[in-house]
């Protein structure tokens, strides 16, 4: 008679959880099939190494996927509202290394002042004014001519240094003060008059409603002998600004000016050139002195 369990004995399965391993007691006399058992282990190795084999492969062609989709989404148009966050923007949206700097427009100046308007009226016209002011050294060059200083004279009766048809012409037209200066070179003798109004118009009409008999009266003195007083004398007649400009030129001899005295008519220029670009430079000056306060 045998004791033992009831019913067949449960067989042990490796790759079964909670299975047992078959036992027989040590009164039984039977030892464990070695045999059995290696194969058994060498079976369970074999199928863990193609599980691992399974899965590294599974893993490198999901992550194969995941980078594809990026690669889609990165080049797919992005146009839908509500899309998703992590969607990667398109080449041109993302800002480049070298891309170009923003320019702005530059700050735009304000206009230069202009000069004749500081000479235009007696309102803005405030800077010292005189013959030496206006003339200032003791000789004058031109090019490569040089020109000696003589007399001065300032007045604020304008008729009284002028002759003919000038007189009437500055009272008409409200003319303020008239100064006057003479340079010489040899024989040769001119006489500036620069007539002061109070606005630019005044200058202008004064030029237009001068003729040839309006001149002014020559400045001897300090060495300059009279001249053109009774003789034919070259005389012209110009305006900048509020400021009417005349030359007188002649010879110191008494001698009549002809069309052939060639000294004589460019003295004259001279001296005209030389005071328009004095009058021009006293406006120059104030409109820079404005310019900078």
């Amino acid at each position: 008679m045998s004791y033992g369990q009831g019913g067949s004995q449960q067989q042990w399965d490796p790759w079964k959880p909670h299975s047992q391993q078959p036992w027989n007691s040590g009164s039984s006399g039977q030892s464990p099939d070695w045999a059995a058992l290696a194969e058994a282990s060498e079976a369970r190795a074999k199928r863990r190494r193609l599980l691992f084999i399974g899965g590294g492969a599974l893993a490198t062609v999901a992550i194969g996927t995941a980078v594809a989709v990026a690669v889609v989404s990165a080049g797919g148009n992005n146009e839908t509202a509500g899309g998703p966050s992590s969607q990667l923007p398109g080449s041109a949206d993302i800002p480049s290394a070298t891309s170009t700097v923003p320019s702005f427009a530059p700050t735009s100046a304000p206009p230069p002042l202009d000069p004749k308007d500081f000479i235009a009226s007696a309102k803005k016209d405030r800077a010292p004014l005189g013959p030496d002011i206006l003339f200032p050294g003791t000789q004058l060059t031109m090019g490569e001519t040089v020109y000696k200083k003589g007399p001065t004279a300032d007045t604020r009766n304008c008729a009284s240094a002028a002759k003919a048809t000038l007189p009437k012409v500055l009272g008409d037209n409200d003319c303020t003060r008239l100064m006057r200066v003479t340079y010489t070179k040899d024989n040769v003798a001119v006489t500036v008059g620069v007539a002061v109004f109070d606005t630019e118009a005044q200058a202008l009409k004064a030029k237009q409603q001068a003729d040839k008999k309006s001149i002014i009266k020559s400045l001897a003195g300090g060495g300059v002998k009279e001249f053109c007083d009774g003789a034919v004398c070259r005389s012209t007649i110009n305006s900048y600004g509020r400021y009417a400009y005349f030359t007188l030129a002649g010879f110191t001899n008494g001698k009549d000016v002809t069309t052939k005295d060639t000294a004589v008519f460019s003295t004259g220029d001279d001296l005209a050139e030389f005071t328009f670009r004095q009058i021009r430079r006293r406006g120059e000056a104030q409109a820079s002195a404005a310019a900078n306060e």
